[in-house]
């Protein structure tokens, strides 16, 4: 087991859930899943085609150079059965993940967080030729590159995104920030979290699930049992009581038909909570899990990946896995 502190544990754990889930991102036919996968408890590269995509229907494109963040993946747009992150290795993360890597190393970097400084270099990695080799950029970076090549001042580029997608960076921030200043207080992490999320995620329940993993973290950091964490912090998105009578379910029957496992945060966040709360004691088992109820797994892993890690520990076997971006710290 990892001898990392709590914190880097919930980063890195948030990492290795994504990284896990690549493959089957956003499979929503779980039996197609497990035929082309069978039981994802390894990195994995993604197979193509993606029997369950639609990358077809999304459209994005760019009005100058100030916007151009698809560059060479633009010509797999509109494509039937194209993987969404067809060019990833096996243990490599998706583009929001990585942006959380560039996070993380940003505020070391600079000794703290600055939300205009980090705008900047977000802008500059998006529009970097070859930074990422990801296919897919989420709505939110093409909203905000639209709005940033039409001349808009970055700080008016963000748009009121409901995916829980906004969440991916959130553990790379706080592990930056409390492994930098020990001293740091729960008040200004939350503040400072709420700032970084409201850039590109201005909608009132990414903010508050945002808020709400901020203090899961802090709570679990801290020592506190995860049930008594989810009770204490998370109630207005979980019942303890309702997932304890749902343990003998399926997970693809309680994310998918109790939850939905898309992206939108009224449904992911609990999602990701009643993984955490039903595997409380046992990191590999929960990021499994969530990775083999498809959806939005990749994105659900900054809860899940985060919270077990700062619990549990992230196994040895997921830390030295080679990653083709390199060492997280």
């Amino acid at each position: 087991m990892s001898t990392l502190s709590p914190w880097t544990n919930a980063y890195q754990g948030s990492l290795t859930a994504d990284a896990l889930a690549m493959p089957v991102h956003w499979y929503y036919d779980t039996a197609a899943l497990r035929e082309e996968y069978g039981t994802v408890d390894h990195f994995m590269e993604p197979r193509h085609p993606h029997s369950g995509s639609i990358l077809w229907r999304s459209e994005y494109q760019a009005l100058n150079a100030k916007g151009d963040i698809l560059r060479d993946q633009a010509q797999y747009w509109g494509m039937r059965g194209v993987h969404y992150h067809q060019f990833l290795k096996a243990g490599e993360n998706t583009l929001n993940y990585r942006l959380a890597r560039e996070l993380f190393a940003f505020v070391n970097e600079s000794g703290g967080y600055d939300p205009d400084a980090w705008l900047e270099r977000y802008i500059t990695r998006m529009l970097e030729p070859g930074w990422h080799r990801d296919t897919y950029v989420e709505e939110y970076h093409r909203a905000f590159f639209t709005r940033y090549s039409e001349g808009k001042k970055p700080r008016k580029c963000g748009i009121s995104d409901e995916h829980i997608g906004g969440l991916a960076t959130v553990p790379a921030l706080c592990a930056a920030l409390c492994s930098l200043k020990p001293e740091t207080e729960l008040s200004e992490l939350r503040m400072i979290v709420k700032e970084h999320v409201g850039l590109t995620h201005a909608h009132a329940n990414v903010l508050r699930a945002a808020d709400t993993l901020v203090r899961l973290l802090w709570r679990v950091t801290e020592g506190m049992e995860i049930h008594e964490a989810i009770r204490l912090e998370a109630g207005d998105w979980i019942s303890g009581n309702k997932s304890d009578s749902w343990l003998h379910q399926p997970d693809e029957h309680v994310i998918g038909s109790r939850f939905s496992p898309a992206c939108y945060i009224a449904d992911a966040m609990p999602a990701a909570l009643y993984l955490v709360w039903k595997y409380h004691h046992d990191f590999s088992a929960g990021i499994i899990a969530n990775a083999m109820v498809g959806g939005d797994n990749c994105h659900r892993g900054a809860v899940v990946g985060s919270i077990l890690g700062a619990a549990c520990g992230v196994p040895e076997r997921f830390l030295t896995t080679p990653l083709p971006q390199g060492p997280v710290i």
